[in-house]
């Protein structure tokens, strides 16, 4: 059964973005058949754009033919804002906490690759779920062949109706298109990151108050300086060359 995408969406530095806010996913995702051919949602944010236009142009497939692109980064949706492109922004970590709260009912057949035995419980238990599969890849798996498919088997053999791929991008991108690739699996899949930590709070999100301000970014480098110093203080400002070289290629 082909997978048909939004007809609305706004090019903007190379990506399609669904113009959807998070309401419209809800409904989009709600009417879809659960026997439908595997289609996956991707959430770029600046980290995803700058892997994307200067270190992995590799990725594009991953992004291109995803059912959904949605913009994960208020600090991207300012940037897009300035040349005239609109673009609703949907947090990954804020459509996982309503995909759980407003669409998932607890006899609905949900996956998740990644994250711990513990978390998965901890779901289990929070929303009474009775029908939860879970599969934790080897670190690395996306470089080994056979862990590979392991995971896009399990999909398969999972049949279920809502995927949640919690390993981190780019791997996550790279398995949700390798799945949908095989035309053998069903359902819609999520590219979610550490959306599902936060959830079961293991993880802490910045306060509502930076993310309106765009600087939840700042709160995730105080948290974890040694790890993300790069990510924050060197890539990320990349952006800003990423949309100039983009305005100019228009």
């Amino acid at each position: 059964m082909p997978t048909s995408k939004p007809d609305s969406t706004s090019q903007f530095i190379d990506l399609n973005f669904a113009q959807r806010d998070q309401d419209d996913v809800l409904r989009d995702v709600r009417q879809r058949s659960p026997l439908a051919s595997f289609a996956y949602i991707v959430t770029p944010n600046v980290d995803h754009v700058v892997r994307l236009q200067h270190a992995r142009s590799d990725l594009w497939p991953m992004y291109r033919h995803a059912w959904l692109t949605l913009c994960d980064s208020r600090i991207l949706g300012r940037l897009a804002r300035r040349v005239g492109l609109p673009l609703p922004i949907v947090p990954g970590s804020d459509l996982t906490v309503a995909m759980f709260r407003q669409i998932i009912r607890p006899d609905d057949p949900v996956a998740i690759i990644g994250g711990s035995p513990g978390m998965v419980e901890s779901l289990r238990r929070q929303f009474g779920l009775t029908h939860l599969l879970h599969h934790n890849p080897p670190m690395g798996f996306i470089h080994d062949g056979a862990a590979t498919q392991d995971a896009v088997d399990f999909v398969i053999a999972a049949k279920a109706r809502y995927t949640f791929l919690a390993v981190g991008s780019p791997q996550q991108e790279i398995l949700a298109y390798r799945i949908a690739q095989t035309q053998r699996a069903t359902g819609v899949g999520l590219c979610v990151g550490a959306s599902l930590l936060f959830l079961t709070q293991e993880h802490r999100r910045a306060p509502a108050i930076l993310q309106r301000l765009s600087m939840e970014w700042l709160f995730r480098l105080l948290s974890d300086p040694m790890r993300l110093w790069r990510r924050y203080l060197v890539e990320g400002p990349l952006i800003f060359a990423i949309v100039r070289e983009w305005r100019l290629r228009q």
